[in-house]
Formats: C-alpha cells, sequence, structure tokens
C-alpha cells in the first residue's frame, strides 16, 4: 500500500493554530481569574492573534498542497488550521477595529446632564481606576456624537409598577443586584464579562414623568479608557428587554 507524504505545511499550520487559540484563552481567563494585569493578557492577545494569522497562512498553503486532487495527506488539519487561526486573529481584530471607531469613553448613561449616581456600588469601586464622578460636559458630546440613540425608556405605568419592570429586566439581564432601593427609585448591579471578567456597574433611576415614569441608565467600566462600545450595548440590551416587558 503506497503511503502519500504528509504535508508540513498542513502539520505546522494546525499545531500553530491550537497553540494560538489556547494562548488566547489564557490571556482572557488569566486575566479574568487574577493570574495578571488584564493589560498582560492583552498583550498575550495580541501575540496569539499574530500566531493565529501565521497559522491561518500556514493552513492556507498546505490547502492548497494537500487538496483531494493532489497526492499529499492533511487536508483536514489544513482546514481545521485555516479556521482556527482565522478566529483567533479575527475576533481580536474585529474589537480592535470597533475600539477605532467608537470614542475612548467608559461611562456612559441616557441622562447626560443629570447622570444617575452610584449609592451602594461606591465602596466596591473604591480601589477601581475609573472614578465614579461623571466626566461632564467633554464626556456627554463625545457620547451623544457616538451614541445618539441613547435616550431614557418611557413607561406609560406609574413609577411604583415602572421600578418593578427594571427590577426584574435588570435581573432578566443576569446582572447581580447589590442594592434595589424602592423608595428612592433606584437600582444598581454589576455586570462581568464573559472573556476577562471586566466588572461594570449599572445604576438605573426611575422618575415620574408626563405621561407616566421615566427610566435611565448608566453603565461605568471600573478598568480601562475605551469600553469598546460594551456599556452602550448593554444599555441599548436593558433598555430593548424594559420596553418588551411594557
Amino acid at each position: 500500500m503506497i503511503r502519500h507524504p504528509f504535508s508540513p505545511f498542513a502539520l505546522i499550520g494546525f499545531i500553530l493554530a491550537v497553540l494560538a487559540a489556547l494562548a488566547a484563552m489564557l490571556a482572557c481567563f488569566g486575566s479574568r481569574w487574577g493570574l495578571w494585569y488584564f493589560r498582560t493578557g492583552f498583550v498575550i492577545l495580541r501575540w496569539a492573534a499574530y500566531v493565529g494569522i501565521a497559522a491561518a497562512l500556514a493552513s492556507l498553503i498546505g490547502a492548497l498542497l494537500t487538496r483531494p486532487t493532489t497526492l499529499r495527506r492533511g487536508f483536514l488539519f489544513s482546514i481545521f488550521g485555516l479556521v482556527i487561526g482565522i478566529l483567533v486573529f479575527g475576533v481580536p481584530w474585529s474589537y480592535w477595529r470597533t475600539a477605532q471607531r467608537v470614542p475612548a469613553i467608559h461611562d456612559i448613561t441616557t441622562d447626560t446632564e443629570n447622570p444617575p449616581r452610584f449609592v451602594s456600588i461606591l465602596p466596591l469601586r473604591k480601589n477601581a481606576p475609573n472614578p465614579s464622578e461623571y466626566g461632564g460636559p467633554e464626556i456627554a458630546i463625545k457620547q451623544r456624537a457616538a451614541y445618539p440613540d441613547l435616550t431614557p425608556a418611557a413607561l406609560s405605568v406609574p413609577p411604583d409598577e415602572a421600578y418593578e419592570q427594571a427590577l426584574t429586566a435588570a435581573r432578566k439581564m443576569g446582572w447581580v443586584i447589590v442594592d434595589a432601593n424602592r423608595a428612592e427609585g433606584r437600582i444598581e448591579a454589576t455586570d462581568t464579562t464573559f472573556w476577562f471578567g471586566f466588572r461594570d456597574d449599572i445604576v438605573i433611576r426611575i422618575t415620574l414623568a408626563d405621561h407616566g415614569s421615566r427610566v435611565d441608565i448608566r453603565s461605568v467600566s471600573r478598568v480601562g479608557k475605551s469600553d469598546v462600545g460594551m456599556n452602550a450595548k448593554r444599555i441599548r440590551k436593558y433598555s430593548k428587554e424594559l420596553k418588551q416587558m411594557g
């Protein structure tokens, strides 16, 4: 039985892709588990992406050399290496592209003139690099330019009922509720991102409005100059959940 040669490009590409994927996961979860500072995780992730694109290129060559019409083996290894390599490079690259499009801010609110204030979460943020105080008009201008769609949620129910809906929606989001103060119409919660384990804090304010209630949301990252659009995305998702309940 003739044994056709195995393409070294297929094997090298696949091995590099697997190593890059493992490094990328280690970069994220190592930061989440506190093994190193998140910026170290970013460096590891960047190098993993470089190895990922190298793996994709090697696997592409391997796929061409081992395609079914040739006599070389390793086509499936090349395909797996190509897919894994593209993913390891593509996901960080996508976040980098998003970071270039959005402003370098990390405090997003539906009320830039009078943002909801944190109360119970303040002790949890005492060692956070990012302050809990709103950054003022400069941040407001950048937010309105980037996220003009972020506005308060209007509910056609009285504040007490709006409060219950707001609290239920927050729980459906999977947030950890830190404080739920019905008397003050304030809900405070924390959300933790999956990969790096970043903790972002949310405060919701329910007030009386002309035709029911107004719900304002504010989401603030504890670390990082830019949130890569995550806080705005969180507010949009919450607002959608809240409106669906109404």
